[in-house]
């Protein structure tokens, strides 16, 4: 038999992380051969904290242009999108958290033009992944975006953001924990395409977040060091894998159905760890070496944590499987009420 195994690969080209590094975006974006007009995605608050700098810095070499929008939704991908094709710009700058980082992604993917990722917060594995989170008329939908060509990651700028917000970044790498069990069942199970080098990356990131665990306090520029590291290591293993599954699986699914159920009453990685307790437990893990984790971090591990109450948890387990289209514990038809409260209460989320 003949060997025809194709697959694509799509890596950053240079990831700059640590104290400081801002200053050197304008050499970053030369080194990378770019001559052309850049766009500036970004919010009011983040345009503060960085945005303004990194405009500063590039404008001496580049026509720039900044485009401040709101939440992660179709509607401003499209205001992006527009600003993009009219400005005749052919490169794209992300700086903000989650939801500025997910507009840009999506709209250079959807442009076909290139994209860097500056985050100044790391409240998710977003700042790095292939994936963006977008909120349309049916409700919040994970989707393919572009892998940015560089990623820019100041820790001297991310230490200023609230430290829940490095919490919930730190809970969605643990989140890779559970993730790659699920992956693992759906190659088994339905074949489904797997790379054992990702998963080893996703597998060894969630260990250290775990074992760092203890570590984590606020206002410490080390911590943000240990976090950011983590989330890029998981964007590389979605980038490696061509897909979310080393960092998204039955945690995830569960985390979108509460989006869906309960929008804004916590943030992504905060939701994303209680799944992450509830669905190790479901997979036969070590639950409780998950939940005192989060809990030594700081994290939620509780349905009320997050602003859920019990029925409201019931539900997003039972839904959770029709969320998207992925073989997970779950199954294909999900789980009962009655199941769901018992692995609810035997994990003491509710």
């Amino acid at each position: 038999m003949s060997f025809n195994k194709v697959k694509k690969m799509e890596l950053p080209r240079i990831i700059l992380a640590g104290h400081g590094v801002l200053e050197k975006i304008g050499e970053v974006i030369k080194s990378l051969g770019f001559n052309g007009r850049i766009l500036i995605v970004t919010g009011n608050k983040t345009y503060g904290v960085a945005g303004k700098i990194v405009e500063s810095i590039i404008s001496r070499d580049y026509q720039v242009e900044t485009l401040i929008t709101g939440d992660a939704t179709s509607e401003n991908v499209e205001k992006v999108k527009d600003k993009t094709r009219e400005g005749n710009f052919n490169l794209i700058l992300g700086i903000g958290g989650g939801t500025k980082i997910d507009i840009a992604k999506k709209a250079a993917y959807d442009l076909s033009i290139p994209f860097i990722s500056v985050p100044t917060s790391a409240s998710h594995d977003g700042v790095a992944s292939p994936r963006a989170t977008i909120k349309n008329s049916g409700g919040i939908v994970s989707t393919e975006a572009s892998v940015p060509i560089s990623i820019i990651a100041d820790t001297s700028v991310i230490v200023k953001a609230p430290y829940r917000y490095l919490i919930a970044g730190a809970a969605d790498v643990i989140a890779n924990y559970t993730a790659i069990r699920d992956w693992e069942l759906a190659y088994k199970l339905k074949g489904e395409e797997f790379s054992s080098s990702a998963y080893a990356i996703s597998k060894y990131t969630a260990e250290e977040m775990i074992n760092y665990s203890t570590q984590l306090k606020p206002n410490d520029e080390e911590s943000v060091w240990i976090v950011i590291k983590a989330i890029i290591s998981s964007g590389m293993a979605m980038s490696l894998a061509g897909s979310s599954r080393p960092a998204s699986g039955s945690e995830h699914l569960f985390t979108h159905a509460v989006e869906m159920i309960a929008p804004g009453r916590a943030l992504h990685g905060e939701i994303a760890g209680v799944g992450t307790i509830i669905m190790s437990f479901l997979q036969g893990q070590e639950w409780k070496r998950i939940r005192d984790a989060l809990k030594v971090m700081g994290a939620p591990t509780k349905a009320k944590e997050i602003g859920l109450t019990e029925q409201e948890a019931i539900k997003a387990l039972t839904i959770a499987h029709t969320v998207r289209n992925r073989y997970t514990i779950l199954g294909e038809t999900g789980i009962s009420a009655e199941a769901a409260e018992k692995a609810l209460r035997a994990t003491e989320v509710i």
